[in-house]
Protein backbone atom coordinates (compact mmCIF):
# COMPACT_ATOMS: atom_id res chain seq x y z
CA UNK A 1 0.00 0.00 0.00
CA UNK A 2 1.40 3.38 -0.93
CA UNK A 3 1.93 5.60 2.11
CA UNK A 4 2.17 8.78 0.07
CA UNK A 5 -0.27 10.75 -2.08
CA UNK A 6 0.08 9.86 -5.76
CA UNK A 7 -1.64 10.18 -9.10
CA UNK A 8 -1.51 8.29 -12.39
CA UNK A 9 -0.37 10.03 -15.59
CA UNK A 10 1.34 9.29 -18.89
CA UNK A 11 4.89 8.05 -18.36
CA UNK A 12 7.98 8.64 -20.49
CA UNK A 13 9.07 5.13 -19.41
CA UNK A 14 6.00 3.15 -20.49
CA UNK A 15 2.26 3.73 -20.69
CA UNK A 16 1.23 5.29 -17.41
CA UNK A 17 3.14 5.68 -14.18
CA UNK A 18 2.80 6.78 -10.57
CA UNK A 19 3.65 10.39 -9.75
CA UNK A 20 4.17 12.18 -6.44
CA UNK A 21 1.48 14.70 -5.47
CA UNK A 22 3.87 16.49 -3.12
CA UNK A 23 7.63 16.41 -2.43
CA UNK A 24 8.97 13.27 -0.74
CA UNK A 25 12.11 13.44 1.40
CA UNK A 26 14.97 10.97 1.03
CA UNK A 27 14.50 8.10 3.48
CA UNK A 28 10.73 8.54 3.76
CA UNK A 29 8.66 5.37 3.89
CA UNK A 30 6.61 5.25 0.71
CA UNK A 31 5.13 1.74 0.68
CA UNK A 32 4.45 -1.19 2.98
CA UNK A 33 2.75 -4.53 2.46
CA UNK A 34 -0.81 -4.35 3.76
CA UNK A 35 -2.99 -7.43 3.11
CA UNK A 36 -6.10 -5.22 3.09
CA UNK A 37 -4.79 -3.35 0.02
CA UNK A 38 -2.20 -5.73 -1.42
CA UNK A 39 -4.12 -8.86 -2.34
CA UNK A 40 -2.37 -12.22 -2.05
CA UNK A 41 -3.70 -14.42 -4.83
CA UNK A 42 -3.03 -18.19 -4.70
CA UNK A 43 -1.30 -19.48 -7.84
CA UNK A 44 -4.07 -22.11 -8.21
CA UNK A 45 -6.60 -19.28 -8.59
CA UNK A 46 -4.36 -17.54 -11.12
CA UNK A 47 -3.94 -20.72 -13.17
CA UNK A 48 -7.73 -21.29 -13.18
CA UNK A 49 -8.58 -17.68 -14.06
CA UNK A 50 -10.09 -16.73 -17.43
CA UNK A 51 -7.60 -15.36 -19.99
CA UNK A 52 -8.55 -11.69 -19.54
CA UNK A 53 -7.91 -11.89 -15.78
CA UNK A 54 -4.60 -13.72 -16.30
CA UNK A 55 -3.53 -10.92 -18.66
CA UNK A 56 -4.30 -8.33 -15.98
CA UNK A 57 -2.34 -10.25 -13.36
CA UNK A 58 0.57 -10.87 -15.74
CA UNK A 59 0.88 -7.12 -16.17
CA UNK A 60 0.16 -5.84 -12.65
CA UNK A 61 0.95 -8.63 -10.18
CA UNK A 62 4.19 -10.31 -9.14
CA UNK A 63 5.20 -13.45 -7.27
CA UNK A 64 5.20 -12.94 -3.52
CA UNK A 65 8.84 -12.94 -2.36
CA UNK A 66 7.97 -14.29 1.09
CA UNK A 67 4.83 -16.37 0.40
CA UNK A 68 5.65 -19.06 -2.18
CA UNK A 69 2.60 -20.05 -4.19
CA UNK A 70 1.04 -16.56 -4.06
CA UNK A 71 1.01 -13.47 -6.28
CA UNK A 72 0.75 -9.91 -4.95
CA UNK A 73 -1.78 -7.60 -6.64
CA UNK A 74 -1.73 -4.04 -5.37
CA UNK A 75 -5.18 -2.48 -5.30
CA UNK A 76 -3.93 1.14 -5.13
CA UNK A 77 -1.76 3.13 -7.57
CA UNK A 78 1.29 1.06 -6.64
CA UNK A 79 0.48 -1.42 -9.39
CA UNK A 80 1.29 1.27 -11.98
CA UNK A 81 4.85 1.89 -10.75
CA UNK A 82 7.36 1.49 -13.56
CA UNK A 83 10.74 -0.21 -13.48
CA UNK A 84 13.91 1.88 -13.74
CA UNK A 85 17.58 0.87 -13.79
CA UNK A 86 18.25 3.71 -11.33
CA UNK A 87 14.99 4.01 -9.38
CA UNK A 88 14.19 6.67 -6.80
CA UNK A 89 12.93 4.06 -4.31
CA UNK A 90 14.36 1.04 -2.51
CA UNK A 91 12.22 -2.11 -2.24
CA UNK A 92 15.13 -4.41 -1.30
CA UNK A 93 13.74 -5.01 2.20
CA UNK A 94 10.54 -6.84 1.36
CA UNK A 95 7.50 -5.57 3.18
CA UNK A 96 8.43 -1.90 2.85
CA UNK A 97 10.06 0.71 0.64
CA UNK A 98 11.76 4.07 1.07
CA UNK A 99 12.75 7.00 -1.12
CA UNK A 100 16.45 6.79 -2.04
CA UNK A 101 16.63 10.53 -2.73
CA UNK A 102 14.37 13.55 -2.58
CA UNK A 103 11.49 13.14 -5.05
CA UNK A 104 9.88 16.30 -6.40
CA UNK A 105 6.15 16.89 -6.68
CA UNK A 106 4.96 15.67 -10.10
CA UNK A 107 8.03 13.41 -10.50
CA UNK A 108 7.46 9.79 -11.51
CA UNK A 109 8.11 7.30 -8.71
CA UNK A 110 10.06 4.28 -9.94
CA UNK A 111 11.39 1.02 -8.56
CA UNK A 112 13.68 -1.85 -9.52
CA UNK A 113 11.37 -4.83 -10.10
CA UNK A 114 14.31 -7.14 -9.44
CA UNK A 115 14.30 -6.13 -5.77
CA UNK A 116 11.03 -7.98 -5.14
CA UNK A 117 10.58 -10.16 -8.26
CA UNK A 118 13.47 -12.63 -8.26
CA UNK A 119 13.08 -13.74 -11.90
CA UNK A 120 12.43 -10.27 -13.32
CA UNK A 121 15.83 -9.89 -15.03
CA UNK A 122 15.55 -13.26 -16.76
CA UNK A 123 11.92 -12.65 -17.77
CA UNK A 124 12.69 -9.09 -18.92
CA UNK A 125 15.59 -10.26 -21.09
CA UNK A 126 13.46 -13.01 -22.60
CA UNK A 127 10.67 -10.61 -23.59
CA UNK A 128 12.81 -7.58 -24.57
Amino acid sequence: MLLIRTYIAQSAIEGVGVFAVEPIKKGSSIWRLDPDFDRLIPMEKYKAAPPHLKELLDRYAYPSPDRPGFMVYEVDNGRFMNHAERPNTDFSQYGGATATRDIAADEEITCDYGEFFEDFARLHLATA
